[in-house]
């Protein structure tokens, strides 16, 4: 993906900022970000293991897996829109796990609906993905993300070349489709879908680019104005 699972690169940081400090080849904000993303899946582990899976467990792994899987979607998404907005080229090193883990979690989810729910049935499968619009629209996101974790590698990245970034740009499509499978699977109340579309809506309005020209043109002008103000407090704090 573009922005979901992207390459890892090595990034310089800006003169006068110093490297952020690593341990074993990664830095403390990637150790974060790796024990977070695998913090759901112990929880998870840790409530079947205890069974405190509420009465409907596979309901509830379900439930869980999804929600998670949308979650490390929208934050890997969200990657290059903050660095366009703030600067925070230290985030874009965690493009490529977030996304990586987001899929992680939705073929977790998919096994748990195909393997848990339906028994690996083929016509029970086929009944389910053709008369339920949620599921249907669902296995089309999965299916959207499969190529995508696939083709995530630097390897596949040269292969592709400049077609790499237009077929990962398919994650922000992939996105829609899992807030549209979980709005049409919570059914009544669609708070949490909404407030994920809107997410998703505002990262895509920060990709244009015209709005990352704009906001590029915004830093460039404010970063410009920052020595003139101090250098005049300066000659002010001098003159007193």
């Amino acid at each position: 993906m573009n922005e979901t699972i992207s390459a890892t690169r090595t990034v310089t940081p800006p003169a006068g900022r110093s490297a952020p400090r690593k341990s074993g080849g990664w830095t403390r904000l990637q150790i974060a970000t790796h024990v977070a993303a695998l913090v759901p899946l112990a929880w998870l582990l840790w409530d079947a293991w205890n069974g405190d899976l509420t009465a409907n467990p596979i309901q509830e792994v379900t439930f869980r897996t999804g929600r998670t899987a949308l979650r490390l979607l929208v934050l890997s998404l969200a990657i290059t829109p903050a660095n366009t907005l703030f600067g925070w080229r230290r985030l874009i090193p965690l493009r490529r796990a977030l996304g990586l883990y987001a899929f992680c979690y939705g073929f977790l989810h998919f096994l748990t609906f195909v393997v848990l729910d339906y028994g690996l049935d083929p016509v029970l499968l086929q009944e389910a993905i053709l008369k339920k619009k949620y599921a249907l629209v669902g296995f089309s996101a999965f299916l959207i993300l499969l190529p995508l974790a696939i083709t995530s590698t630097k390897g596949w990245q040269k292969r592709l070349g400049k077609r790499w970034k237009q077929i990962h740009k398919l994650a922000y499509l992939a996105a829609a489709l899992v807030i549209v499978h979980f709005t049409w699977l919570v059914k009544a109340d669609i708070t949490r879908p909404i407030a994920y579309g809107i997410a998703v809506a505002l990262l895509l309005t920060l990709r244009l680019p015209a709005v990352r020209q704009a906001v590029t043109r915004w830093r460039s002008a404010k970063s410009r104005r920052r020595p003139t103000i101090s250098a005049a407090t300066r000659r002010g704090e001098s003159s007193t």
